[in-house]
């Protein structure tokens, strides 16, 4: 049986950072490299519902936002934050934003507060 592996608050990050990191683990969330090619994902916000498709690594299919996705876009998905510019890497966390390149879009969308990505 293995332990998981759980972050240890670090001296030279400041208290808000090393919060920030701790809550994330605390609410969980999805670590896209660990999940398989064909692997869907709902993703439940305030006002959506995504579906995610992934195909590897961090690219792809989301859908769901009627404005930025009605229909499968390809995207590659940078991770989530909580707010500012610290990012979780490939990981889509409860309570946090998401963030990835749509490719109509020239920055990265931060387009919503995922409260529930379920794996299925």
């Amino acid at each position: 049986m293995t332990c998981p592996s759980f972050f240890r608050p670090h001296r030279n990050l400041s208290d808000e950072v090393n919060s920030n990191i701790v809550q994330s683990e605390i609410e969980g969330g999805v670590n896209l490299q660990n999940l398989r090619p064909g692997s869907a994902l709902q993703i439940h916000t305030r006002h959506t519902s995504y579906n995610v498709l992934v195909l590897f690594g961090s690219l792809a299919f989301i859908s769901g936002h009627p404005l930025y996705c009605p229909r499968p876009v390809l995207v590659t998905f940078r991770g989530s934050a909580r707010g500012g510019s610290m990012l979780k890497v490939r990981f889509i966390g409860r309570g946090m934003r998401m963030e990835f390149h749509h490719p109509d879009y020239k920055t990265h969308r931060h387009i919503a507060h995922s409260r529930n990505p379920e794996c299925t």
